[in-house]
Protein backbone atom coordinates (compact mmCIF):
# COMPACT_ATOMS: atom_id res chain seq x y z
CA UNK A 1 0.00 0.00 0.00
CA UNK A 2 1.33 3.28 -0.83
CA UNK A 3 2.09 5.55 2.05
CA UNK A 4 1.72 9.10 1.69
CA UNK A 5 3.86 10.95 4.44
CA UNK A 6 5.83 13.11 2.48
CA UNK A 7 3.53 13.81 -0.77
CA UNK A 8 1.82 17.07 1.00
CA UNK A 9 1.21 18.85 4.06
CA UNK A 10 -2.65 18.09 3.82
CA UNK A 11 -2.31 14.20 3.83
CA UNK A 12 -2.02 14.41 7.54
CA UNK A 13 -4.84 14.75 9.89
CA UNK A 14 -5.77 16.85 11.54
CA UNK A 15 -4.08 18.06 15.41
CA UNK A 16 -5.81 16.57 18.92
CA UNK A 17 -6.34 20.06 19.98
CA UNK A 18 -8.20 20.98 16.38
CA UNK A 19 -11.07 17.87 17.44
CA UNK A 20 -10.96 19.12 20.49
CA UNK A 21 -12.13 22.26 20.02
CA UNK A 22 -14.72 20.71 17.35
CA UNK A 23 -16.38 18.35 19.95
CA UNK A 24 -16.28 21.16 22.94
CA UNK A 25 -18.42 23.80 20.27
CA UNK A 26 -20.51 20.84 19.00
CA UNK A 27 -23.18 21.33 21.62
CA UNK A 28 -26.40 23.03 21.94
CA UNK A 29 -28.02 25.45 19.28
CA UNK A 30 -25.92 28.68 17.79
CA UNK A 31 -26.23 31.47 15.57
CA UNK A 32 -25.43 30.78 11.87
CA UNK A 33 -23.57 32.30 9.15
CA UNK A 34 -20.45 33.73 11.24
CA UNK A 35 -22.82 35.86 13.60
CA UNK A 36 -21.84 33.27 16.43
CA UNK A 37 -19.44 33.95 20.06
CA UNK A 38 -17.12 30.41 18.16
CA UNK A 39 -16.43 32.94 14.90
CA UNK A 40 -16.39 36.15 17.35
CA UNK A 41 -13.59 34.07 19.58
CA UNK A 42 -11.53 32.73 17.08
CA UNK A 43 -11.53 36.36 14.97
CA UNK A 44 -10.27 37.54 18.30
CA UNK A 45 -7.77 35.06 18.75
CA UNK A 46 -6.78 36.11 14.58
CA UNK A 47 -6.76 39.81 15.93
CA UNK A 48 -4.21 39.23 18.41
CA UNK A 49 -1.73 37.29 16.35
CA UNK A 50 -1.62 39.51 13.67
CA UNK A 51 -1.95 43.06 16.57
CA UNK A 52 -4.43 44.46 14.06
CA UNK A 53 -8.27 45.66 13.67
CA UNK A 54 -9.65 43.44 10.75
CA UNK A 55 -12.53 41.86 9.86
CA UNK A 56 -12.18 37.99 9.77
CA UNK A 57 -14.19 35.77 7.75
CA UNK A 58 -13.89 31.32 7.47
CA UNK A 59 -14.03 29.86 4.58
CA UNK A 60 -13.37 26.03 3.30
CA UNK A 61 -10.45 26.05 0.67
CA UNK A 62 -7.26 28.59 -0.20
CA UNK A 63 -8.61 28.84 -3.32
CA UNK A 64 -12.26 30.25 -2.20
CA UNK A 65 -10.33 32.42 -0.09
CA UNK A 66 -7.69 33.83 -2.74
CA UNK A 67 -10.25 33.67 -5.96
CA UNK A 68 -13.09 35.84 -3.17
CA UNK A 69 -10.72 38.43 -2.08
CA UNK A 70 -8.78 39.04 -5.40
CA UNK A 71 -12.04 39.37 -6.97
CA UNK A 72 -12.70 42.21 -4.80
CA UNK A 73 -9.08 43.42 -5.06
CA UNK A 74 -9.46 44.46 -9.16
CA UNK A 75 -11.93 44.97 -11.75
CA UNK A 76 -12.75 42.14 -14.87
CA UNK A 77 -10.97 44.71 -16.91
CA UNK A 78 -7.54 44.65 -14.77
CA UNK A 79 -4.74 42.05 -13.73
CA UNK A 80 -3.37 40.54 -10.73
CA UNK A 81 0.59 40.55 -10.19
CA UNK A 82 1.88 36.90 -9.21
CA UNK A 83 4.53 34.77 -9.11
CA UNK A 84 4.88 32.68 -12.17
CA UNK A 85 4.97 29.36 -9.47
CA UNK A 86 2.50 30.84 -7.22
CA UNK A 87 -0.86 28.35 -6.04
CA UNK A 88 -3.14 31.45 -7.40
CA UNK A 89 -0.80 31.20 -11.29
CA UNK A 90 -0.84 27.65 -12.02
CA UNK A 91 -2.88 25.78 -9.23
CA UNK A 92 -6.33 27.31 -9.20
CA UNK A 93 -8.31 26.51 -12.36
CA UNK A 94 -8.90 29.71 -13.64
CA UNK A 95 -11.04 30.37 -9.94
CA UNK A 96 -9.30 33.75 -9.66
CA UNK A 97 -10.38 35.08 -13.18
CA UNK A 98 -13.66 33.12 -13.17
CA UNK A 99 -15.01 34.66 -9.69
CA UNK A 100 -13.35 38.17 -11.12
CA UNK A 101 -15.03 38.11 -14.18
CA UNK A 102 -12.10 37.62 -16.32
CA UNK A 103 -9.41 39.28 -14.02
CA UNK A 104 -6.08 38.56 -15.42
CA UNK A 105 -2.30 37.13 -14.16
CA UNK A 106 0.59 38.86 -14.45
CA UNK A 107 3.28 36.09 -13.85
CA UNK A 108 6.67 37.31 -12.29
CA UNK A 109 9.84 35.17 -12.18
CA UNK A 110 12.13 35.13 -9.09
CA UNK A 111 14.15 32.05 -7.38
CA UNK A 112 12.29 29.78 -5.07
CA UNK A 113 8.93 31.81 -5.35
CA UNK A 114 10.25 34.63 -4.64
CA UNK A 115 9.40 37.63 -7.00
CA UNK A 116 12.40 40.04 -7.33
CA UNK A 117 11.91 43.97 -6.77
CA UNK A 118 13.19 44.63 -10.06
CA UNK A 119 10.62 42.74 -11.79
CA UNK A 120 8.12 44.18 -10.11
CA UNK A 121 9.30 47.10 -11.08
CA UNK A 122 9.53 47.15 -14.36
CA UNK A 123 5.86 45.53 -14.11
CA UNK A 124 4.49 48.15 -12.52
CA UNK A 125 6.63 50.85 -14.93
CA UNK A 126 4.61 49.01 -18.03
CA UNK A 127 2.20 52.23 -19.09
CA UNK A 128 -1.54 51.73 -18.94
CA UNK A 129 -3.20 50.84 -22.43
CA UNK A 130 -6.96 50.16 -23.32
CA UNK A 131 -5.24 46.73 -24.83
CA UNK A 132 -4.03 44.94 -21.99
CA UNK A 133 -5.46 44.55 -18.26
CA UNK A 134 -3.05 46.57 -16.10
CA UNK A 135 -2.67 45.41 -12.69
CA UNK A 136 -4.64 46.26 -9.92
CA UNK A 137 -2.98 44.07 -7.15
CA UNK A 138 0.08 41.97 -5.92
CA UNK A 139 -0.35 39.02 -4.37
CA UNK A 140 2.61 37.41 -2.65
CA UNK A 141 3.20 33.81 -1.19
CA UNK A 142 4.82 33.56 2.05
CA UNK A 143 6.37 30.84 2.46
CA UNK A 144 6.60 30.35 -1.09
CA UNK A 145 5.21 27.11 -2.75
CA UNK A 146 9.22 26.03 -2.91
CA UNK A 147 9.49 26.32 0.60
CA UNK A 148 11.43 29.72 0.64
CA UNK A 149 10.62 32.67 3.19
CA UNK A 150 10.12 36.19 2.52
CA UNK A 151 12.10 38.18 4.97
CA UNK A 152 9.85 40.85 6.48
CA UNK A 153 11.92 43.80 5.41
CA UNK A 154 11.51 42.30 1.38
CA UNK A 155 7.99 41.66 1.56
CA UNK A 156 7.89 44.94 3.05
CA UNK A 157 9.82 46.29 -0.54
CA UNK A 158 7.37 44.53 -2.47
CA UNK A 159 4.21 45.86 -0.99
CA UNK A 160 5.01 49.40 -0.72
CA UNK A 161 6.46 49.71 -4.45
CA UNK A 162 3.01 48.14 -5.39
CA UNK A 163 1.14 50.59 -3.07
CA UNK A 164 2.94 53.65 -4.36
CA UNK A 165 1.43 52.57 -7.50
CA UNK A 166 -1.74 52.76 -6.28
CA UNK A 167 -2.52 48.95 -6.01
CA UNK A 168 -3.81 46.70 -3.69
CA UNK A 169 -1.86 43.55 -1.47
CA UNK A 170 -2.88 40.21 -1.29
CA UNK A 171 -0.87 37.70 1.34
CA UNK A 172 -1.23 33.61 0.30
CA UNK A 173 -1.01 32.58 3.68
CA UNK A 174 -1.68 28.90 2.96
CA UNK A 175 1.75 28.10 5.33
CA UNK A 176 2.14 31.63 7.18
CA UNK A 177 2.68 29.06 9.88
CA UNK A 178 5.60 27.75 8.52
CA UNK A 179 6.96 30.75 7.78
CA UNK A 180 6.35 32.42 11.09
CA UNK A 181 8.29 29.12 12.81
CA UNK A 182 11.12 30.28 10.30
CA UNK A 183 10.64 33.55 12.18
CA UNK A 184 8.55 35.82 9.99
CA UNK A 185 6.77 38.77 11.98
CA UNK A 186 2.87 38.59 11.79
CA UNK A 187 2.52 41.06 13.24
CA UNK A 188 4.30 43.05 10.42
CA UNK A 189 1.38 42.35 7.28
CA UNK A 190 -0.72 45.07 8.68
CA UNK A 191 1.68 47.80 9.69
CA UNK A 192 3.45 47.14 5.98
CA UNK A 193 0.10 47.88 4.17
CA UNK A 194 -0.97 44.29 3.56
CA UNK A 195 -4.83 44.56 2.39
CA UNK A 196 -5.55 41.36 2.36
CA UNK A 197 -4.13 38.17 4.21
CA UNK A 198 -5.45 34.42 3.57
CA UNK A 199 -4.51 32.95 6.53
CA UNK A 200 -3.72 29.27 6.60
CA UNK A 201 -5.06 26.46 8.80
CA UNK A 202 -5.59 23.46 6.55
CA UNK A 203 -2.06 22.64 5.71
CA UNK A 204 -0.81 23.76 9.14
CA UNK A 205 -2.80 20.72 10.69
CA UNK A 206 -6.40 21.15 10.68
CA UNK A 207 -9.49 20.23 9.23
CA UNK A 208 -10.48 22.39 5.91
CA UNK A 209 -10.23 26.03 7.34
CA UNK A 210 -8.87 29.10 6.33
CA UNK A 211 -9.64 32.72 7.59
CA UNK A 212 -9.95 36.15 5.48
CA UNK A 213 -8.16 38.60 7.16
CA UNK A 214 -9.69 41.98 5.57
CA UNK A 215 -6.92 45.00 6.94
CA UNK A 216 -8.73 46.93 4.25
CA UNK A 217 -11.90 48.58 5.40
CA UNK A 218 -12.93 49.16 2.09
CA UNK A 219 -12.74 45.55 1.03
CA UNK A 220 -14.74 44.69 3.60
CA UNK A 221 -18.40 46.29 2.21
CA UNK A 222 -20.89 43.46 1.21
CA UNK A 223 -17.94 41.07 1.64
CA UNK A 224 -20.82 38.86 3.45
CA UNK A 225 -22.68 38.77 0.16
CA UNK A 226 -19.28 37.87 -1.69
CA UNK A 227 -19.13 35.00 0.21
CA UNK A 228 -22.57 33.93 -0.14
CA UNK A 229 -22.15 34.40 -4.17
CA UNK A 230 -19.14 31.97 -4.40
CA UNK A 231 -20.99 29.40 -2.17
CA UNK A 232 -18.63 30.37 0.65
CA UNK A 233 -20.99 31.62 3.07
CA UNK A 234 -21.53 28.88 5.61
CA UNK A 235 -24.35 28.51 7.43
CA UNK A 236 -22.83 26.18 10.28
CA UNK A 237 -19.75 28.35 10.28
CA UNK A 238 -18.69 27.87 14.01
CA UNK A 239 -17.63 24.22 12.64
CA UNK A 240 -15.02 26.69 10.38
CA UNK A 241 -14.21 28.86 13.32
CA UNK A 242 -13.82 26.15 15.76
CA UNK A 243 -10.70 24.81 14.76
CA UNK A 244 -8.64 28.24 14.94
CA UNK A 245 -9.45 28.51 18.55
CA UNK A 246 -7.86 24.81 19.12
CA UNK A 247 -4.86 26.35 16.45
CA UNK A 248 -4.12 29.39 18.69
CA UNK A 249 -5.32 29.56 21.91
CA UNK A 250 -2.45 27.00 23.09
CA UNK A 251 0.01 28.52 20.67
CA UNK A 252 -0.03 25.10 18.16
CA UNK A 253 -0.61 26.55 14.80
CA UNK A 254 3.11 27.91 14.85
CA UNK A 255 4.97 25.14 17.33
CA UNK A 256 3.62 22.54 15.66
CA UNK A 257 4.82 24.24 11.89
CA UNK A 258 8.67 24.55 14.09
CA UNK A 259 7.95 20.80 14.25
CA UNK A 260 7.54 20.45 10.81
CA UNK A 261 10.54 22.97 9.43
CA UNK A 262 12.33 20.85 11.54
CA UNK A 263 11.60 17.56 9.93
CA UNK A 264 12.41 18.91 6.54
CA UNK A 265 15.92 19.74 7.66
CA UNK A 266 16.07 16.69 9.03
CA UNK A 267 15.42 15.33 5.88
CA UNK A 268 17.65 17.22 3.67
CA UNK A 269 20.34 16.68 5.98
CA UNK A 270 19.91 13.35 5.02
CA UNK A 271 18.96 13.80 1.22
CA UNK A 272 21.14 11.81 -1.21
CA UNK A 273 20.27 13.99 -3.62
CA UNK A 274 20.75 17.11 -4.72
CA UNK A 275 18.20 19.97 -2.66
CA UNK A 276 17.56 22.48 -5.07
CA UNK A 277 15.63 25.76 -3.10
CA UNK A 278 16.35 26.65 0.43
CA UNK A 279 14.91 24.35 3.20
CA UNK A 280 12.86 27.43 4.90
CA UNK A 281 10.03 26.27 5.47
CA UNK A 282 8.71 22.21 5.54
CA UNK A 283 9.59 21.47 2.08
CA UNK A 284 12.32 19.69 0.83
CA UNK A 285 12.93 20.18 -3.36
CA UNK A 286 15.21 17.87 -5.04
CA UNK A 287 17.02 16.60 -8.65
CA UNK A 288 15.94 13.25 -8.95
CA UNK A 289 15.13 11.50 -12.96
CA UNK A 290 12.31 9.59 -13.99
CA UNK A 291 13.46 6.23 -13.34
CA UNK A 292 14.86 6.79 -9.93
CA UNK A 293 11.44 8.30 -9.32
CA UNK A 294 9.36 5.46 -10.59
CA UNK A 295 11.82 3.38 -7.87
CA UNK A 296 10.78 5.23 -5.06
CA UNK A 297 7.50 5.00 -6.01
CA UNK A 298 7.53 1.25 -6.43
CA UNK A 299 8.66 1.17 -3.03
CA UNK A 300 5.60 2.72 -2.02
CA UNK A 301 6.38 6.01 -1.22
CA UNK A 302 4.25 8.62 -3.41
CA UNK A 303 5.55 11.95 -3.93
CA UNK A 304 4.71 14.43 -6.64
CA UNK A 305 7.17 15.60 -9.46
CA UNK A 306 6.62 19.80 -8.83
CA UNK A 307 5.91 22.31 -11.68
CA UNK A 308 9.50 23.47 -12.12
CA UNK A 309 10.82 19.66 -12.54
CA UNK A 310 11.98 18.74 -9.25
CA UNK A 311 10.50 16.12 -6.67
CA UNK A 312 8.79 17.39 -3.64
CA UNK A 313 8.94 15.94 -0.14
CA UNK A 314 6.32 18.01 1.99
CA UNK A 315 6.80 17.43 6.30
CA UNK A 316 4.38 18.23 8.42
CA UNK A 317 2.53 18.57 11.90
CA UNK A 318 1.87 14.75 12.04
CA UNK A 319 5.56 13.88 10.34
CA UNK A 320 7.97 11.69 12.56
CA UNK A 321 12.06 11.41 13.11
CA UNK A 322 11.40 8.07 12.74
CA UNK A 323 9.23 8.20 9.47
CA UNK A 324 11.99 10.73 8.25
CA UNK A 325 14.59 7.96 8.49
CA UNK A 326 12.74 5.64 7.15
CA UNK A 327 12.44 7.59 3.69
CA UNK A 328 15.88 8.84 3.85
CA UNK A 329 17.05 5.15 4.05
CA UNK A 330 14.99 3.99 0.89
CA UNK A 331 16.57 7.26 -1.10
CA UNK A 332 19.39 5.81 0.16
CA UNK A 333 19.07 2.41 -1.49
CA UNK A 334 17.67 3.84 -4.96
CA UNK A 335 20.40 6.62 -5.29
Amino acid sequence: MARYDFASDNVAGAMPEVMDALVRFNGGAAAGYGDDEVCAQAADLIRELLDADAEVRFVASGTAGNALTLAALASPHEAILAHEASHVATDETGAPGFFGSGVGIIPLNGAAGRIELAGLAAALDRPDEPHWQSPAALTLTNATEFGAVYPVDDLTALVEAAKAKGLKAHLDGARLANAVAHGFDPKSLAKMGVDVLVLGGTKAGSTPTEAVVLFDTGVRRRFGARLKHGGQLVSKARFLAAPWVGLLETGVWAERARHANAMARQLAAAMPFPVVHPVEANGVFVEMDEATLGRLRAANWFVYRFIDGTVRFMCSWATTPESVEELAETLRSIA
